[in-house]
């Protein structure tokens, strides 16, 4: 995955987000905002943790552009949270807006146009890492959307590995896996072997989606013979 900087040609940003979406079989809308999220956060450790910097990429052009944003606040700001404190470098109160800006309202915003940069060597890991965790978060929420209402299917895969005496299958879309004790007594397979399972159960957890795959449930049979 490259994410190579801000600087970047715009068709290569478009050419990135397509690349992984097509590879991923996830939305593109879903690449260009992690990419954006990307670059937000390596241009706020250029510029300062403290700004309101936002990156937004044209999906059709592949323009980007990176401003930092101020928005004015009431006279009487106050924190929502004891965690939160008012922040001189992303707002400015109303009262001192209004001494160079006559037209001043609570909630305006004062956009500035921020240069194009390129990434550091930091900058350019912590961007692979924004991009590659929203893109697997994506692949978890496909894959489950994938296999939920499938529960009482037999699937076709192939062996993608084993592991303790339990297989993993490629489901073409995902995968599953059958534990030892879900599986025929002696039955052995081999990595590349061609598989037919029964999806007994599709659990959402947080390291993904777990598709339950079973060969001596009493489902499978059923299944076999109806």
């Amino acid at each position: 995955m490259a994410v190579a900087g801000v600087s970047a040609n715009r068709l290569e940003l478009l050419q990135i987000a397509d690349a992984v979406a097509r590879e991923k079989n996830i939305d593109k809308e879903i690449v260009v905002e992690a990419i954006e999220e990307a670059i937000q956060k390596g241009a706020k450790s250029r510029y300062g943790a403290h700004h309101d910097i936002r990156a937004k990429i044209d999906i059709k052009s592949g323009e980007l552009a990176l401003t930092r944003h101020v928005t004015i606040v009431e006279d009487d700001w106050q924190p929502e949270d004891e965690l939160e404190e008012f922040n001189d470098s992303a707002m400015v109160r109303l009262k001192d807006a209004m001494k160079r800006d006559p037209e001043a309202v609570v909630g305006k915003e004062y956009i500035e146009d921020l240069p194009p940069f390129e990434f550091g060597r930091v900058q350019t890991q912590m961007a692979r890492q924004v991009v590659m965790g929203k893109v697997r978060d994506a692949e978890r929420a496909n894959q489950y959307e994938e296999f939920k209402d499938r529960v009482g299917e037999i699937v076709n895969g192939t062996v993608k590995r084993v592991e303790y005496g339990n297989t993993v299958v490629d489901l073409g879309r995902g995968e599953g896996i059958m534990r030892r004790n879900d599986s025929i007594p002696r039955e052995i397979f081999n990595i590349g072997d061609r598989i037919r399972t029964y999806i007994y159960d599709v659990r959402p957890e947080a390291k993904g989606p777990q598709v339950m795959l079973s060969r001596s449930h009493p489902g499978f049979m059923a299944k076999l013979f109806a």
